[in-house]
């Protein structure tokens, strides 16, 4: 698995360069330009905007 619930939006974002894609289709437009997404996990991010980690994490993996 490429991506968990515990990395940062940062992570996130290096490891897939259409991450970005992702979290914006699912409302988490501004996670990925606040300098917040250094520290702030997907599980967090996630839960704050009331977006199913599992159905998150499931259309990241969809990007390998």
């Amino acid at each position: 698995m490429h991506f968990r619930e515990s990395m940062t939006i940062a992570e996130a974002l290096r490891t897939h360069p259409d991450a970005s894609l992702v979290l914006d289709s699912y409302g988490l437009t501004g996670c990925t330009r606040c300098g917040i997404n250094q520290v702030e996990t997907l599980a967090q991010a996630a839960n704050s905007y009331g977006v199913p980690i599992d159905a998150l994490l499931a259309s990241l993996e969809n990007l390998f």
